[in-house]
C-alpha cells in the first residue's frame, strides 16, 4: 500500500457548544477517489477545508507530503484582479502546466474564457472555479459539490474527466449517481468522527445500516449490563468492600457511557397536507410555442397531464426547461397554442433560487406566515417548534434569521413550509440542490407516494429514475432547437428509448441507401447482384476486423500490467481511449459485414 500524501488524524474542532469534529480523520493515497458523506451540518466542508489548509484544527495531526500539490474547489471564487475568466483560470496553473488545459476545460464547461468575472451567474462562477482547480492536474483535488448548477450533459462529461484523472480525489456531493460512478472509497463523517469503507458509494448505504444496527445492539447490551450490576448491588450477597467499590465504579462508568452516547441524527418525518382532489385532467397543452427573438425555445408541443402523473423535465442549461414549466403551469403565456389548467388545483412551488426566502425573516415567522406560534397542518393546530423538529431544526432556532442557515437547511425549511400547506400539484425546480442523502430519501418517498400531480425539473438522474412516470427532454440533446419529446419512464428509460430511436433511424437510412437492385430482387428479378463496392467491402471487412482485434489484443496485453497506471497514468489513459475507439470501430464493421452477408444470401436465393 502506497504511503499517504495527505493525512488528517484525530481532528478536533468546535465553534462553541458540542464539537463539530471530535476525532475525525482522512487519509489520501495516490489514485484514491474518495467520496466524503454525512448529514448536512456534520462538518464535511470544514474537514475538506482543513485538508486544504484553509481552516486550522484546534487539535490533531495534519500531514501533507511536501512535494504534493493540492487544489480546493471554492464555493465563492474570488475574481478580484482578473478581467476575464480565462485569466482567472490560468492563474491556477503551476510552472510547466499546459495552458491548453484551461481552454479545453472552459469549452466543455460552457464558457468561452472572454467573460467578465463580475457578470457571471452563480453557476458560471462554479464552472470557472472547476476549470481553475482541474487544469493543473494536481496530486490532490478537493471538490465540494462540484455538480451544483451543472446540467446533465456537463455532469456526465465531468464524470468521465474525473474517472480518468491521475489526481487523487475527495468529493462531497448529493448526486448519488455521480458518486457511484466516480468513487472507489467512502469516508462517512458522523457525530464528529469518521469511518472509512474501501468501496465506492454504491455500497455505502447498506454498510451504514449495518454499522448503525451493530451500534444499537451494543447500546442494548450495555443497558442490560447496567441492569444486572444494579441488581447485584441491591440484592447480591455482601462481598469484600474493595470488590463492591470496584464494581460500583464500573457501574458508574457504564452509566456515564450509556447516558453520553450520542445516537445518529434523526430522520425527517413528514407527510404532505391533504388537499381537495383535483380534476382528472390537470394540464392540457395543445401545440404551444415560445420564442425569444429569433431563437425558438418551444416549437409546437402538446401534452396531457393527468392526476397522479409525475413528470420530469431535463435538458442542458438554457434549453428552456423553466420557460416550458412556466407555460404548463399558467405563469407564462405561449406565443401560440393553448394551455388549459384543470379544476380545483392547489399549487405549491419549490424554486431552485430559493427566492421565496427573506434572509432577515426568522424560521418561525416564515413557517407561520407571521400568524403567531401555531400553524395548521392537515387540519390540526401545531406549535411551530414541534413542527420544526420533524425537519431536524432545534427549538432554539425558531428565532434564528434565515440568513444564518446553510444551503441544505434552507432547502429543508422551504420543504417544511410547502408540506404544511394543502396541495395537489407540486412544482419542484431543482429540489435536490443542497439536500443530504437522508433528506433526499424523504423527498423521494414524498414524491413517489404523492396522491396528486408532480412536475419537477432536476439534474439528479437517480432521483428522476426513482420518482417520475415520464420524462420531457429536448429532441436534440446536444443542440436544443425548441423541439421537446415526452418519453415514458425515468432518465435511464429515456436514454434507452433515445438510443433505440437513433438505431432505428440509422437502419432506415441504411435501407434507403441500398441499391434499387435489391428492391428489384424482391420483386422477382433474379439477375440482380451486389455492387462492386459492396463486394469489395464484404471481402475486405474480415481482414480489417482481424486487424482491429489484433490492435485491441496488443493494448490489452500492455494494460494488463498492474503497475502501469501508477508508473505512467498518461500512457494508461491514452491506451484506454484508443481501446474504446477500436472497439467501437470493430462493432461498426461487424454490423456492416453482417448486413452485407445477409444481403448476399438473399440475392443468391
Amino acid at each position: 500500500m502506497a504511503p499517504p500524501i495527505l493525512k488528517l488524524d484525530d481532528i478536533f474542532l468546535s465553534f462553541g457548544g458540542a464539537p463539530l469534529l471530535a476525532g475525525a480523520g482522512l487519509q489520501i493515497e495516490p489514485g484514491d477517489k474518495i467520496c466524503l458523506v454525512g448529514r448536512n451540518g456534520s462538518g464535511k466542508s470544514t474537514l475538506l477545508k482543513i485538508a486544504a489548509g484553509l481552516v486550522e484544527a484546534q487539535s490533531g495531526e495534519v500531514f501533507r507530503h511536501p512535494s504534493s500539490t493540492v487544489r480546493y474547489l471554492e464555493q465563492a471564487p474570488d475574481f478580484a484582479g482578473f478581467n476575464t475568466v480565462q485569466a482567472y483560470a490560468e492563474a491556477g496553473l503551476g510552472p510547466g502546466d499546459d495552458p491548453y488545459r484551461v481552454t479545453y476545460l472552459l469549452s466543455h464547461l460552457g464558457l468561452s474564457g472572454d467573460e467578465d468575472p463580475r457578470m457571471l451567474s452563480g453557476g458560471e462562477s462554479r464552472r470557472a472555479a472547476l476549470a481553475r482547480v482541474m487544469a493543473p492536474e494536481p496530486d490532490i483535488l478537493l471538490l465540494d459539490e462540484p455538480t451544483n448548477h451543472l446540467d446533465l450533459p456537463t455532469i456526465e462529461w465531468l464524470e468521465g474527466e474525473l474517472q480518468k484523472t491521475r489526481s487523487a480525489l475527495v468529493l462531497i456531493s448529493h448526486d448519488r449517481r455521480f458518486l457511484e460512478k466516480v468513487s472507489t472509497a467512502t469516508v462517512w463523517l458522523d457525530r464528529g468522527t469518521s469511518r472509512r469503507l474501501d468501496r465506492g458509494f454504491a455500497h455505502f448505504e447498506a454498510w451504514r445500516d449495518q454499522v448503525l444496527e451493530a451500534e444499537e445492539l451494543e447500546q442494548h447490551k450495555l443497558g442490560k449490563s447496567i441492569e444486572r450490576e444494579e441488581h447485584w448491588l441491591r440484592y447480591g450477597v455482601t462481598a469484600r468492600r474493595k470488590r463492591n467499590m470496584r464494581r460500583l465504579g464500573e457501574l458508574q462508568t457504564m452509566r456515564s457511557n450509556y447516558r453520553g452516547h450520542k445516537g445518529p441524527q434523526g430522520t425527517v418525518q413528514a407527510t404532505v397536507s391533504d388537499a381537495q382532489e383535483s380534476g382528472k385532467l390537470v394540464i392540457e397543452a395543445d401545440k404551444i410555442t415560445k420564442s425569444f427573438g429569433e431563437r425558438a425555445i418551444v416549437t409546437p408541443f402538446s401534452i396531457r397531464v393527468h392526476r397522479g402523473d409525475c413528470i420530469g423535465l431535463v435538458g442542458p442549461n438554457g434549453a428552456g426547461k423553466t420557460t416550458l414549466l412556466k407555460m404548463l403551469t399558467g405563469q407564462l403565456s405561449p406565443d401560440s397554442g393553448i394551455v388549459k389548467l384543470g379544476t380545483n388545483l392547489e399549487i405549491a412551488t419549490l424554486d431552485q433560487k430559493r427566492e421565496d426566502l427573506d434572509p432577515e425573516d426568522t424560521l418561525a415567522n416564515y413557517l407561520t406566515d407571521g400568524r403567531g406560534e401555531n400553524l395548521l397542518v392537515n387540519g390540526e393546530q401545531r406549535h411551530v417548534t414541534g413542527y420544526m423538529k420533524e425537519f431536524l431544526f432545534q427549538p432554539e432556532q425558531a428565532r434564528t434569521p434565515i440568513r444564518n442557515l446553510s444551503g441544505g437547511e434552507r432547502a429543508r425549511l422551504m420543504l417544511a413550509r410547502i408540506l404544511s400547506r394543502p396541495t395537489n400539484l407540486l412544482i419542484l425546480d431543482e429540489p435536490t440542490n443542497d439536500l443530504d442523502i437522508e433528506t433526499l430519501d424523504l423527498l423521494q418517498e414524498i414524491v413517489a407516494g404523492f396522491p396528486g400531480t408532480v412536475i419537477l425539473v432536476s439534474h439528479d438522474r437517480d432521483f428522476l429514475d426513482r420518482t417520475v412516470t415520464s420524462t420531457i427532454a429536448p429532441a436534440v440533446p446536444d443542440a436544443p432547437d425548441g423541439r421537446w419529446i415526452e418519453y415514458a419512464g425515468g432518465y435511464s428509460d429515456m436514454l434507452v428509448q433515445r438510443k433505440g430511436a437513433l438505431e432505428e433511424r440509422k437502419r432506415a437510412e441504411r435501407t434507403a441507401e441500398k441499391p434499387r437492385t435489391q428492391q428489384a430482387t424482391a420483386s422477382g428479378n433474379s439477375k440482380v447482384k451486389l455492387s462492386f463496392k459492396q463486394k469489395f467491402a464484404l471481402e475486405n471487412l474480415p481482414k480489417e476486423m482481424a486487424k482491429a482485434e489484433a490492435e485491441i489484443a496488443k493494448r490489452e496485453l500492455v494494460m494488463a500490467d498492474p503497475n502501469l497506471f501508477t508508473r505512467d497514468p498518461a500512457a494508461f489513459n491514452r491506451l484506454a481511449g484508443e481501446m474504446e475507439k477500436l472497439r467501437a470501430s470493430l462493432t461498426d464493421m461487424e454490423e456492416e459485414w453482417l448486413e452485407l452477408e445477409m444481403l448476399r444470401e438473399e440475392l443468391e436465393g
